[in-house]
Parts: structure tokens; C-alpha cells; sequence
């Protein structure tokens, strides 16, 4: 468990978004400790509730690996990496950030994140369509990128309205599509 963690975070470059596609792989594909529409409803609910997201996913599926003492073993795998780069790194990096080799390395690792991401997305939006149908799905979507990006509703909310809309509402319409 400690190993799993540890990586992801270790290499998940920028914070908790970064480690969210790891952590997922880590996690659902080599583990199998749980299924990716698991994952996804964990991963809404972390987003719902306070605090660093990767944190609270390695929280969450340590205890339920192993209990408390896999809660324990998972959260420090995921906090000592940062603590430990952060202590032993910040004046190193401040000493160069400057300079051109720490800059291409920054810049040239965005891109990299930014497809994890896009493959998360990915793979949570087809476990999505495949739970909802498509027409649920991009209704939904739509609902709460209007509601995020157009009303400027804390992503909190939106994903509070959507527990409350899947709990109480979806079961009893049909599924479209």
C-alpha cells in the first residue's frame, strides 16, 4: 500500500490534481482495490468534502484496504512525500528556478498532466454514460459547467446538487438513452 501512494504522489508534479490520474491507476488498475466507477464516486465525494484531495482518497481507500492502520500507512505515504521535498528541495528550487533547465522542466511536464487528466476524464465520463446513459450525462455535464463557469457556484455545491439529484431523482426516471 505505502508503495502505491508513494509514487503517485512522489511524481504527481503540481498537487493533488496531478496525483488524482496516478493515485487512480495505482489504485483501480494495478491494486484493483476498487472499480473506476468506485473511484469516481470516492473522488466526488473528496471533492465535496475539505481539505487536499489526494490526501483524502489515500484516507479513504487505506481504510478500507486495511483499516486504520492502512488509513495511517496510506496517508503518510501520501503527506511525507511533499513534507520531505519540501523541506529538503524549496531552497534548491529557489536558488534556480530561474535558470533554463528548471523552467523546460516545468514547462514540458504541464502537458504530460494535462493528459492524464484528459484520460481520467475520460474514463470517468464513459463508467458516467454507462451508469446514467448519454442524454443523463450530458445533461448533467452541462448543468454543472453553466453552473461552475456561468454562475460561478462553488464546485462544492454543484457536487452536492448532484448527490441530491442522483439520490432522489434519478431513480425514478427512466433510463434514456
Amino acid at each position: 500500500m505505502w508503495w502505491g501512494f508513494f509514487i503517485s504522489n512522489v511524481l504527481g508534479y503540481g498537487g493533488g490534481p496531478s496525483s488524482i490520474p496516478l493515485m487512480q491507476n495505482e489504485i483501480v488498475q494495478h491494486y484493483h482495490w476498487m472499480t473506476n466507477s468506485q473511484f469516481a464516486n470516492m473522488l466526488a465525494l473528496a471533492n465535496a468534502l475539505p481539505g487536499p484531495i489526494a490526501t483524502k482518497i489515500a484516507a479513504f481507500t487505506g481504510y478500507g484496504v486495511g483499516g486504520w492502520l492502512g488509513l495511517v500507512v496510506a496517508t503518510a505515504a501520501t503527506v511525507l512525500p511533499s513534507a520531505m521535498a519540501v523541506v529538503l528541495l524549496l531552497r534548491l528550487l529557489n536558488r534556480y528556478r530561474q535558470s533554463r533547465p528548471v523552467k523546460g522542466m516545468t514547462a514540458l511536464v504541464q502537458p504530460v498532466i494535462a493528459v492524464l487528466m484528459v484520460v481520467l476524464t475520460w474514463q470517468i465520463g464513459r463508467d458516467s454514460v454507462s451508469g446514467v446513459g448519454w442524454i443523463q450525462s450530458m445533461c448533467i455535464a452541462a448543468v454543472a459547467w453553466w453552473a461552475m463557469e456561468r454562475r460561478k457556484v462553488h464546485p462544492a455545491l454543484v457536487i452536492v446538487a448532484a448527490f441530491i439529484y442522483g439520490g432522489l431523482i434519478l431513480p425514478h426516471l427512466p433510463r434514456l438513452a
